[in-house]
């Protein structure tokens, strides 16, 4: 097996130190084996992406040392990947269409009867507020959001529990085989967003699709993006996609402890660049 790794960064900010250890640890691996290390550009959110960024990352990775197999993937190309993907799981009534805003799903969330509130990987599990009870048929419908309907997706899977296989380390250490089961999905996730109204698609669809189309066989991000692999075994097995490997890493934080985000212009690559240090001074403030 050829390992095939890949960076996916947004065009959405210039890429910080963060990037850059998530770009050499995905990269090195790679070579190391004498594989394939692919660029990615996740640019869906077109209202944040910009031109300009975009040619920033590609010059801050070449800076860096870092070559990769062409051409690269950009997001923006796929949607209709995306779409024949929603059009699958339609279909097979495991998708349906909601209406609700933040403002309406905190609020049904936090109803009495619903108890304490619970957050997953995509953020506060869903309520139920717009599932119907028997699937929908019709068209897909088009400009709204659709949610991924958990309870039918699972007893479509028709298994006890789903498996993946962590070679780096989860928040708590997590390693090895990783076990997901109905409950888990249920309580712990929700039905998720599959495509959002502006957007039509989401990243956990999108990953997942081009992942797959990439050949990717080891997956390398930062440990905060644990959780949200269970979501992408699910929709690999409902979709009849491969699960690759995948190596969770630590985070590059701030001295506060604060992860880094791409509004923290202090630790640009950019920066670091036009202060006149070299791609060895960065690897080594990584501790790689």
């Amino acid at each position: 097996m050829t390992v095939r790794t890949r960076f996916a960064p947004s065009p959405t900010g210039p890429l910080h130190l963060g990037h850059a250890y998530a770009a050499i640890l995905a990269h090195d691996m790679a070579r190391a084996a004498g594989g394939d290390f692919l660029l990615r550009i996740e640019d869906i959110d077109q209202a944040r992406a910009r031109p300009q960024w975009e040619a920033l990352i590609y010059e801050d990775l070449r800076w860096l040392g870092l070559r990769w197999e062409t051409p690269v993937m950009r997001q923006s190309e796929r949607l209709p990947a995306y779409r024949a993907a929603l059009q699958t799981l339609w279909a097979r009534g495991l998708i349906y269409s909601c209406g609700c805003r933040r403002r309406d799903i905190e609020e049904a969330a936090r109803a009495p009867q619903e108890g304490a509130l619970q957050y997953g990987p995509d953020g506060l599990v869903y309520p139920g507020t717009c599932r119907p009870s028997t699937a929908p048929s019709g068209p897909l419908p088009a400009d709204c959001a659709l949610r991924l309907d958990m309870g039918r997706a699972w007893d479509g899977i028709g298994a006890d529990r789903l498996d993946f296989t962590e070679t780096g380390a989860g928040p708590e250490g997590q390693s090895g085989p990783i076990a997901i089961t109905r409950d888990q999905a249920l309580a712990g996730i929700g039905d998720i967003v599959l495509a959002r109204r502006d957007m039509g698609t989401s990243y956990h669809l999108s990953v997942v699709l081009d992942d797959a189309e990439q050949g990717i066989t080891h997956v390398t991000r930062g440990a905060d993006l644990f959780e949200a692999t269970a979501i992408h075994v699910i929709l690999q097995r409902l979709l009849g996609l491969p699960t690759p490997l995948y190596h969770h890493h630590r985070l590059i934080r701030d001295e506060t402890g604060k992860r880094l985000a791409k509004r923290d212009d202090a630790r640009a690559i950019r920066k670091y660049r036009d202060d006149g240090l070299s791609p060895a001074d960065i690897r080594a403030m990584l501790g790689l």
